[in-house]
């Protein structure tokens, strides 16, 4: 397998293995310590202080994120997936629409996509005529942009591998053949 990160592996003489375990283990949970790390990795403290450092540097690792279930905060928040149609630009394609569309604090997310529409964006924001208004001021007039569907979410259930509810049994009625 290749090292991911530009030569990161090389100049530090380090594994793939070992470097993927760090961040899968910074994936899953960000306050990880860097002695707790060691230990799980078996390399030393400072081999994994620098590897982190490295991987900071180098744009691998981009963000220590917690996922919140906003569901439970008294401050409302509305989210929205709006498909984008696209027409690329000949020397940048997708990407320099795509960029003028993710400056937006609003977008949380956007991803190139298959299928009818070019761009999936993840909209947060208080409340539908928030997003709404976004989408008719701002989104819809960047150039490129030729059409736009939003959907509103209703519930979410499940956020970066988190499970968001309760965990309450179901309630189904039991059936006896």
């Amino acid at each position: 397998m290749k090292c991911m990160g530009v030569g990161l592996c090389r100049r530090l003489a380090v594994s793939d293995n070992t470097l993927k375990d760090i961040l899968r283990i910074l994936e899953n949970d960000p306050r990880t310590s860097a002695g707790d790390i060691a230990v799980m990795t078996g390399k030393s403290l400072d081999e994994v202080n620098g590897l982190i450092k490295q991987a900071e540097e180098e744009r691998l690792i981009l963000k220590y994120k917690t996922v919140i279930n906003w569901d439970k905060v008294e401050n409302e928040q509305v989210w929205a997936l709006i498909e984008c149609k696209v027409s690329p630009k000949p020397d940048a394609g997708f990407d320099s629409v795509a960029d003028r569309i993710s400056v937006f604090p609003q977008v949380r997310s956007a991803y190139l996509a298959s299928g009818n529409y070019d761009l999936l964006l993840v909209v947060v924001d208080k409340n539908e005529r928030e997003i709404s208004d976004f989408v008719s001021q701002k989104l819809s007039h960047i150039e490129g942009v030729e059409s736009t569907e939003t959907h509103f979410v209703m519930k979410r259930y499940k956020e970066d591998g988190v499970v968001l509810g309760e965990g309450e049994p179901e309630k189904r009625q039991q059936v006896i053949l």
